[in-house]
This record gives C-alpha cells, sequence and structure tokens, in this order.
C-alpha cells in the first residue's frame, strides 16, 4: 500500500478554500461545491495526499448539497473523532494518510448500506474518473467499475 502524507509542497498547491476545509476544518456551502452532483464513475481521493477515500459506486443523493458516501473506500482510509464546534457534537471524518477535516459522519444513512452518511466537502477532495484511474496510478481500483458494469449488464439482460 502506498504511503500518504502531508507534505509543505502538497499544502502550497491548495485553493485557499482548500486549505480552509482541510486544515482547518471549514465546511464550504452546500450546493456551491465542485462534486455534490456528480454523476460519473470513478474515486474520489484526498486533496492532500492523493489517498484514495471514496467511490463512486458508493455514492448518493442525499438532498444536502455536498457529497454522501455510505462508506469509505477501504476501512482503514477515513478515520473519525469527536468534534465540539459550533456548539454541537458530530462525528468528523479525517483522511488518515495526511489527517485532512474532509466532513462529517451522520447515522442517518440508507440503512441496507450500514446506515452511515459520509457527508464530505468537495474542497476536500479530488475525482479520478474510472476511465482515467490506470493513467492516474490508480490501476488497482479499476475493478470497482468493472464489476459495476458487469451488473448493470446483467440487470439489463433479465
Amino acid at each position: 500500500m502506498a504511503e500518504y502524507s502531508k507534505t509543505s509542497e502538497a499544502l502550497s498547491r491548495l485553493t485557499d478554500n482548500q486549505f480552509r476545509v482541510t486544515q482547518q476544518g471549514a465546511t464550504e456551502p452546500a450546493f456551491h461545491n465542485e462534486y455534490w452532483d456528480n454523476h460519473e464513475p470513478g474515486i474520489y481521493v484526498d486533496v492532500v495526499s492523493g489517498q484514495p477515500l471514496f467511490s463512486s459506486t458508493d455514492k448518493y443523493d442525499t438532498g444536502t448539497g455536498w457529497p454522501s458516501f455510505t462508506k469509505p473506500i477501504t476501512a482503514d482510509a477515513v478515520r473519525t473523532e469527536t468534534d465540539r464546534s459550533l456548539g454541537m457534537i458530530r462525528t468528523e471524518a479525517r483522511s488518515t494518510g495526511a489527517d485532512s477535516h474532509l466532513g462529517h459522519v451522520f447515522d442517518d444513512g440508507p440503512v441496507d448500506a450500514g446506515g452511515q452518511r459520509y457527508c464530505m466537502n468537495s474542497a476536500a477532495l479530488r475525482f479520478i474518473p474510472a476511465a482515467e484511474l490506470a493513467a492516474q496510478g490508480y490501476g488497482e481500483y479499476q475493478s470497482l467499475f468493472e464489476a459495476a458494469d458487469t451488473t448493470s449488464t446483467e440487470e439489463h439482460a433479465s
């Protein structure tokens, strides 16, 4: 497994908004962010380190205006901690590689998929389209989309 971490070079490439979100725990506006309505197949990686975090196969529309997922791409990609900011108690999601603030986890997700909603900030993520996974060094995740293509083909044949 590749090593993903935060470097000063990586931080220097962030936009002001990406820095505020990933390093200072800010939240971008609902419906005014890059990936809330993205329906393309692919994976979402940490904008700081490139660590794979989520797959479009686990993304769903919550109507909240932020990209939301039922689970991380691997169990060890995201860690959670208690967030007591803004006068409330929430569960914060952070990348395990670069310790980037990603968003929050809520217990109101689809029950049949574990019941969790990983509500993420687009500014913390970079999207890699499925067609570009190998070219961008994420070829090991291509099988997530080959299986999805086979399943949808079988469903249409029935």
